[in-house]
């Protein structure tokens, strides 16, 4: 016998699809459609004008012997490695200190950390720009006052790639905070209690408790860093405009110049598909780690 559905279940299918339809109809116009022509101009000598034939692999082909390509994807795992630590620690550690409602002005220090990320990343970059621009900066100022050279932040390769990854992660940890503050607040109380009864140190319920039962927050936290990195834009532009030379220029900054300054929209499109595919590699191997991990637990 054919089951027959439920009265209203029809109606109900409707109006999900309804409510669903902006956010489909957004994706399509905003992302497959944008994708699908980008994997096209990849096969294309698009030049962003009038010139469009397709010329094969030609541009992956050039893409794989470009040193400048090498170069700017180096950087940007130079970036990612030390980013995505350095904001992951820094949230867990404000996350750890501000979760104690009982605190006196914790909640004025959250809106605090969590400020900088409702700022756009060119009014955090042209922020600490004005802090640490040789000829007019603040710190360079209070740096002659007390009579010590000034520092060249944006000249030296080293310092100018320090300065973007602490204005990245000043700028960024206050919602991994907020996620790391969550996760905390849903431990149970009673395992704390009987870990401090057993006398284990602060440092032992973290590394027991804590640790363990945000796992699965620090892998979201995590992997959203990671492509978060790979796609950071304003923040070194507004800074140091990817110098001195190319230093602090990343794949981003790389697809916009090659596209919109050089008018090579096939290349860009080639360099934007292989930034994909590189991402779409690091999202499933920490996804198959942390199934495998979760498994063994």
């Amino acid at each position: 016998m054919k089951s027959k559905s439920k009265p209203g279940a029809s109606r109900y299918r409707m109006w999900s699809f309804l409510f669903c339809a902006p956010n489909i109809i957004l994706f399509i116009v905003f992302f497959l459609i944008p994708a699908v022509i980008g994997v096209w101009y990849s096969f294309t000598n698009y030049n962003g004008l009038s010139r469009l034939d397709f010329i094969g692999l030609q541009n992956y082909d050039r893409l794989f012997h470009d040193v400048e390509f090498y170069s700017v994807l180096l950087n940007t795992i130079k970036y990612t490695v030390v980013s995505v630590p350095l904001c992951y620690v820094v949230s867990l550690g404000l996350a750890l200190l501000l979760a104690n409602d009982r605190i006196r002005g914790n909640a004025i220090t959250r809106i605090l950390v969590y400020w900088p990320t409702l700022l756009s990343s060119i009014m955090v970059g042209v922020t600490w720009k004005w802090l640490f621009s040789e000829s007019y900066g603040f710190i360079n100022y209070v740096l002659t006052v007390y009579g010590i050279e000034p520092v060249r932040w944006f000249s030296n390769p080293t310092s100018a790639f320090i300065t973007t990854i602490v204005a990245s992660a000043w700028s960024g940890c206050g919602v991994n905070m907020l996620i790391f503050i969550g996760g905390i607040k849903q431990v149970p109380q009673d395992l704390y209690e009987a870990a401090r009864i057993d006398g284990a140190t602060w440092w032992q319920q973290f590394k027991v408790i804590t640790f363990p039962a945000l796992k699965p927050l620090s892998f979201m936290v995590i992997l959203l860093e990671i492509v978060g990195s790979f796609k950071v834009f304003a923040m070194p532009l507004t800074l140091t405009n990817g110098g001195p030379g190319t230093a602090t220029t990343y794949m981003i900054q790389y697809i916009y110049k090659t596209g919109f300054e050089r008018l090579d929209v096939g290349y860009s499109s080639a360099v934007s598909m292989v930034m994909f595919v590189i991402l779409l590699l690091v999202s499933y191997l920490q996804t198959r780690i942390n199934a495998k991990h979760e498994e063994e637990y």
